[in-house]
């Protein structure tokens, strides 16, 4: 029987919430089991920078085709593909992991990485088309969900490593989760969000002028660089921190996943927060606070040299970087003319350097260790907070 999706926002807006929080889980397991990958595969952390680039690869062929594949199909047909994308590359992770064969794995991360960042894109619009209906900001509770994801995930990932469950039956249980999930209530998802009933009859080379105009645009390239310093901050804790904590201040491999939990659980409070705090503070003032917040946090994890002060480091960092990426894309879509395209390039910004520049910390750690390569997120964190005037919004700007 075929089931008619729901055009209920409120509806849509919950089976959003789930979807959100399903790549954070599949993300989360993945990180919270690299000591023990790495271990397997006799890897070093240049190889291993290497390994998770094969993550950052398969998002950089999803990405940019994200948007014009939802404006030909629809964003619900696009969140239903990349679920399984991410579920074979899961599963073709863990074989790989069991085998120990590091090609596997990194073939495995970029079919994975090739889902996960399409999946993102495809949520993030259907999200923005439910913020519209209902009037109400939306995505940084979205992107709590998949913080709340993240958590679940690490939380998994640090029983899984406790009880030494094998990475492979870990990743496949994972694995099926996401697949039942998805496949149950991607149905109820309106049919058309983001779909162009004219695309195939516009001309490609209107199309490509007008996707490039945004990069000339001095308020958006300003707001990509705060999302592309906040977004570094956050992929170079989900990618580096546990073996950070590992290399660093030497932790087991369980201690360094407890740790990664903290991040993600400080994340997920300063998201579910940012609601509040962004209606009461405002969008600039809130910006600053959590570059401040994130730059104290990095410091006190490069150079605080005890465990203690390295843990409060980590719960000022996770609540830093907590809202640099949702309002990011928020004030990329101030202005409604040509607000779908700023908005997707703000994104694949932040996905870009959430996924691309964490494996490049990766080599740099090889050389000065992974503790000193964090003074670079510190630097691209002080950076965003510089400019965070960049964000405020249209109404309050001087229109030229």
């Amino acid at each position: 029987m075929t089931v008619e999706p729901s055009m209920n926002p409120r509806v849509v807006r919950n089976i959003l919430f789930v979807l959100f929080a399903l790549p954070g889980v599949a993300f989360a397991s993945w990180v919270s089991r690299t000591p023990v990958i790495r271990d397997i595969l006799h890897a070093s952390t240049a190889e291993m920078g290497i390994i998770i680039f094969g993550l950052a690869a398969g998002s950089l062929l999803g990405l940019p085709s994200a948007g014009n594949v939802i404006s030909r199909i629809g964003g619900r047909s696009v969140i239903l593909g990349s679920a399984l994308l991410i579920v074979i590359g899961f599963l073709i992770v863990g074989l790989g992991a069991a085998f120990s064969f590091t090609s596997i794995v990194f073939v495995g991360l970029v079919i994975f990485g090739s889902g996960y960042g399409t999946a993102e894109v495809a949520l993030n619009v259907e999200g923005s088309a439910v913020e519209n209906q209902l009037n109400k900001t939306l995505l940084p509770a979205f992107h709590g969900s998949f913080s709340m994801g993240t958590l679940a995930g690490a939380i998994i990932g640090s029983g899984a490593a406790a009880v030494h469950v094998p990475v492979v039956v870990h990743f496949g249980a994972i694995a099926v989760i996401i697949a039942v999930v998805t496949f149950y209530l991607y149905r109820y998802l309106p049919r058309g969000t983001g779909k162009e009933q004219d695309v195939s009859s516009q001309k490609s080379g209107s199309n490509i002028k007008a996707q490039l105009a945004v990069w000339k645009e001095r308020r958006s390239l300003l707001i990509g660089v705060i999302v592309l310093g906040m977004a570094f901050a956050e992929g170079a804790a989900n990618d580096w921190l546990p073996l950070t904590m590992v290399d660093g201040y030497g932790v087991d491999s369980l201690t360094s996943s407890y740790m990664y939990g903290l991040f993600v659980a400080a994340m997920t409070i300063g998201r579910f927060t940012g609601g509040f705090i962004l209606d009461k503070f405002g969008r600039v003032p809130v910006l600053k606070g959590s570059a401040v917040l994130a730059a104290v946090g990095i410091i006190l994890v490069i150079w605080g040299q005890y465990d203690l002060l390295a843990g409060l480091g980590i719960l000022l960092w996770g609540l830093g970087a907590s809202l640099g990426f949702p309002v990011g894309l928020s004030a990329a879509g101030d202005d409604p003319r040509g607000a779908a395209i700023r908005v997707g390039a703000v994104a694949t910004i932040g996905y870009l350097a959430f996924l691309v520049g964490p494996p490049g910390l990766g080599l740099l750690g090889e050389h000065v260790g992974l503790l000193h390569a964090l003074i670079v997120v510190l630097i691209g964190v002080i950076v965003a907070g510089l400019i965070s005037g960049a964000a405020r919004p249209v109404g309050m700007r001087e229109k030229k």
